[in-house]
């Protein structure tokens, strides 16, 4: 998951260590699960004390011992996939070319592949485990004059491609539902007890996929049976029996024993594998306590603070920021360390650390927010994030970057996170994440309308282009704090002069190229198909835009706590310092998450999924992250109550806060 640059001492001491143990218990768990399969497939209600008689000698043959030890490797396999595979930022598909990508990236065909093989081997041992007419690929028989020949047993063939065909189906359905995605829960609980309340589940799960892609198979066989059963009798130089039904017709796939059968080691084969990724997600996900100081320089890289602070593995991040949520609330003693101060100097450097950490993601979100609104025509529909990846990739890419540090901003009481601000162009870095393509068939004329270069008779003529405007860009706000506190009022952007400019006229064939894409255009918006790959998804964007706010919420807490816990353990007034950033940079939050919710299927609840082992609480993290915000808030309000009204602030921060004085938010 990690390249080898940024594996760290957390990956190789403690994830890996996590994968290896939910790895190692669902090999342990393969004897019992396989002797649950062996009954079923076996056992006969005419014949009880025989069958169960020969389903104990079964288990204790030489071939069930090598059909472990396959198992057992096909198990190792998958945890591995896992391992590799595994984000805690889902891939968000905007649309469903973007959505074709994910599935056609060569990346997505190596997992595909190796799924089919480790199909192929379970179908196998499932097929000699059965045993009967399952058993073999070949078998003797005679020619119609007499001569011994070697045929195909179909009834194995069909075992071997119906293995194939569900692991190729189980690895595209993990794309499609973002099945890598491994998410935390709210609850803490012991490991034995989710995995105890999470097996009806996966028992649900497995019957119900393993009955639909075998659905899907027998129709697939149905029509191209005789291509593979053809190009096995020309390699191994099998041939058909005559005298035999082929398969691949309706009389041959009416039978009941035979779709049974399939079922049921589908059944096993989705069981396994879902067993082996509900423990990793347990493990992998437990909590992880970090000392917030150390007395040993060696050991300062992984004290809560640096963790926070350094570019880490996205997973490390996350479980740093659980830490630092639980720690908030259940621990004074690990609290107090937070709020100490080093010894020589007398500095509050894990409090600063972790509140600056805090605060850069937060701004970071508002940031995001507030891009993604300049890109929203009139009718509120989004005309950027054409892909999901442009937002929200895998761990292993740009989940480091995205969890990265960032520089704090200095929030000094902004007024209104929606003044209207002149964007730079290729120098505000985030508004590019979301610019629309103005230029697209899809833009609606609203849109062009809006972004439509400013003519020479605005007022706005030749100062947007100055640099000083440019630099201005990533500022949200139009006043500080300091500009009120002086008296004095920030210069006005229309007085710093620029120099104008003269456009360049394109060349005819620059004019007849972008005629010739604007034709292109018109012509590819027509098709039905067309449109129908690129249109937006409902809620896509707005859940790839709170993909990661998982971070955020923990953060959040983790603030809200500690501020409220500072008004009687704070003993050097550490937090007081921070404490109108905090106010500031939440109440600014607040404003553009529910600007936000006003959009369009900003604010519709998904249908939750009950028959999937998909995770799908990434889709409502943008409600949860709402809810926590304003809790954050009246955390703090009702800890300091009118003791607030002694912070500098902005009027308008200040009249929003008092509706949370007063209950009224």
């Amino acid at each position: 998951m990690f390249p080898a640059e940024q594996r760290c001492w957390f990956v190789s001491k403690v994830i890996c260590w996590r994968a290896a143990a939910s790895n190692a218990w669902a090999v342990l768990l393969l004897p019992p699960i396989t002797a649950v399969f062996v009954i079923f497939s076996r056992f006969s209600l005419l014949h009880p004390i025989q069958t169960t008689s020969e389903c104990l000698s079964l288990l204790m043959s030489a071939s069930a011992i090598f059909s472990f030890i396959l198992l057992g490797g096909v198990i190792l396999m998958v945890g591995f996939l896992n391992f590799e595979y595994y984000t805690v930022i889902p891939t968000v598909a905007c649309s469903k070319i973007a959505l074709l990508g994910q599935l056609l990236h060569p990346r997505q065909f190596v997992n595909s592949l190796a799924h089919c093989i480790m199909g192929v081997i379970v179908a196998w041992c499932c097929a000699v485990t059965i045993g009967g007419r399952y058993e073999t690929l070949g078998y003797p028989c005679t020619e119609s004059d007499g001569s011994p020949q070697m045929c195909l047993n179909e009834y194995h063939l069909i075992f071997l491609l119906a293995g194939a065909f569900v692991g190729f189906s189980h690895s595209l359905l993990g794309v499609i539902y973002n099945m890598n995605y491994v998410s935390f829960h709210t609850v803490q609980q012991y490991k034995y007890l989710r995995f105890k309340g999470s097996l009806p589940l996966v028992v649900k799960c497995s019957t119900t996929q393993a009955l639909y892609s075998i659905r899907n198979y027998i129709v697939v066989y149905f029509f191209l049976g005789y291509i593979p059963r053809a190009w096995i009798c020309k390699t191994l130089n099998l041939h058909l029996n005559s005298t035999a039904h082929p398969l691949d017709s309706i009389a041959g796939l009416l039978d009941l024993s035979l779709l049974y059968h399939l079922w049921i080691s589908a059944t096993f084969m989705l069981f396994t594998w879902y067993i082996t990724l509900l423990l990793f997600r347990i493990f992998v996900t437990e909590v992880y306590s970090f000392p917030v100081q150390s007395s040993f320089t060696e050991d300062a890289h992984q004290c809560l603070p640096k963790v926070l602070t350094e570019k880490q593995p996205v997973i490390l991040k996350f479980l740093a920021l659980q830490d630092l949520a639980l720690l908030s609330q259940h621990s004074p003693s690990r609290r107090s360390e937070v709020f100490s101060l080093s010894q020589p100097g007398g500095h509050a450097h894990n409090w600063n650390a972790i509140s600056k950490e805090c605060l850069s993601l937060l701004s970071d979100l508002t940031q995001r927010l507030v891009a993604y609104h300049d890109t929203v025509a009139t009718n509120g529909r989004a005309k950027s994030m054409s892909t999901g990846s442009e937002r929200t990739t895998s761990s292993e890419t740009s989940g480091a970057d995205l969890m990265s540090p960032k520089p704090t901003l200095l929030m000094k009481t902004p007024t209104s996170v929606f003044a209207r601000s002149v964007v730079g162009g290729p120098q505000s870095p985030p508004m590019s994440l979301f610019t629309p393509d103005v230029g697209s068939p899809f833009a609606s004329p609203g849109l062009r309308r809006l972004t439509a270069p400013v003519e020479q008779c605005s007022p706005w003529y030749g100062t947007v282009q100055s640099p000083h405007i440019m630099r201005r860009a990533p500022k949200l706000w139009s006043t500080s704090t300091d500009s009120q506190i002086n008296g004095t009022s920030p210069p006005s952007p229309a007085s710093v002069p620029s120099p104008k400019e003269e456009p360049s006229k394109p060349s005819l064939l620059a004019q007849f190229l972008q005629n010739r894409k604007e034709q292109v255009k018109f012509f590819l918006a027509r098709r039905v198909l067309i449109m129908y790959l690129f249109n937006k998804l409902p809620e896509a964007s707005s859940q790839a835009l709170f993909a990661d706010s998982q971070a955020h919420i923990w953060a959040l807490e983790g603030l809200s706590y500690l501020v409220q816990a500072s008004f009687s353990e704070d003993q050097f007034g550490v937090v007081q310092t921070t404490l109108p950033n905090i106010l500031s940079c939440m109440l600014v939050l607040q404003e553009a998450v529910d600007r936000h919710f006003k959009l369009p299927h900003a604010s519709s609840k998904p249908v939750r999924s009950t028959s999937s082992m998909a995770d799908p609480t990434y889709k409502t993290l943008r409600f949860a992250l709402r809810a926590t915000l304003k809790t954050a808030i009246y955390r703090i309000t009702t800890t300091f109550g009118d003791h607030l009204n002694a912070l500098q602030m902005s009027a308008e921060h200040r009249k929003r806060l008092q509706q949370f004085l007063e209950y009224k938010e």
